[in-house]
């Protein structure tokens, strides 16, 4: 980072994205006002503890580095609403993400994680949560508590079935499950009464539940790459006519 930064005691936010940091710089954490840290592309492997100086931070950006691990003290960060992460190597996050008590957006895609921690669904204002490419066998039923949820992506994972709490998810607006393993969906995917796009393409499934109809606000369905019959299309698009589903 430039020098005497910690000067720039006022500054809001820092771009430097892009670069080849690969240690995190002790003046960094000397700008307490800043609101966004954009680190997108570089060669961290881990998030340190002193993150948690950075109190004012709204938005943190470390996606495509190479991090691996994530100190617990970023539950210190009580502001934090956009926390980037995709394209690392995490196993696994700190229990202590639930003290992000504001975060809205959580971006996990492209990791290793099969798992989360249970304190993830004490998140109550989560708006978004895309765990795309990792190794998830299955979509854990406390993340259905999260009432506030309205984008859902696991596409590209292992998962072998959804369970029925998914049917909670009432303000759930984008659901992407594409590349999996799913052969069936719960009878309660029908009571994703605010959905409007849902891709499941590349998967197993041969049909999908009776009252599909009930999705009403579902404009855009992607079904490409699956086992369903010529009969069961026809259902599915006449129980949706206001809905472009692609076969």
């Amino acid at each position: 980072l430039p020098a005497h930064i910690e000067q720039l005691e006022n500054l809001v936010f820092l771009n430097a994205m892009g670069n080849h940091f690969e240690r995190w710089d002790e003046a960094l954490f000397s700008l307490k006002n800043l609101e966004v840290l954009n680190l997108k592309g570089n060669e961290f492997s881990y998030i340190p503890k002193e993150i948690e100086q950075l109190k004012s931070l709204i938005k943190l950006d470390v996606a495509d580095n190479k991090i691996a691990k994530i100190s617990e003290e970023i539950g210190a960060l009580k502001k934090l609403q956009y926390l980037y992460l995709s394209g690392n190597s995490l196993v696994s996050l700190p229990t202590t993400i639930s003290q992000c008590e504001q975060l809205k957006v959580l971006q996990l895609d492209t990791n290793q994680l099969s798992y989360l921690p249970p304190s993830v669904a004490a998140l109550p204002p989560l708006k978004t949560l895309q765990l795309g490419y990792n190794q998830f066998y299955e979509l854990d039923t406390q993340w259905t508590n999260i009432q506030t949820l309205e984008e859902l992506n696991m596409e590209h994972n292992r998962l072998q079935e959804i369970p029925k709490s998914i049917g909670s998810l009432k303000k759930l607006k984008t659901l992407i499950l594409n590349d999996n393993n799913l052969k069936e969906l719960p009878a309660s995917f029908s009571n994703l009464e605010n959905l409007e796009l849902a891709i499941l393409s590349g998967n197993r499934l041969t049909e999908l539940p009776a009252a599909i109809s009930a999705l009403r606000k579902l404009r855009t369905l992607i079904l490409t790459n699956n086992n369903f019959s010529k009969t069961e299309q026809e259902r599915i698009r006449k129980a949706l006519p206001a809905c472009a589903v692609y076969f």
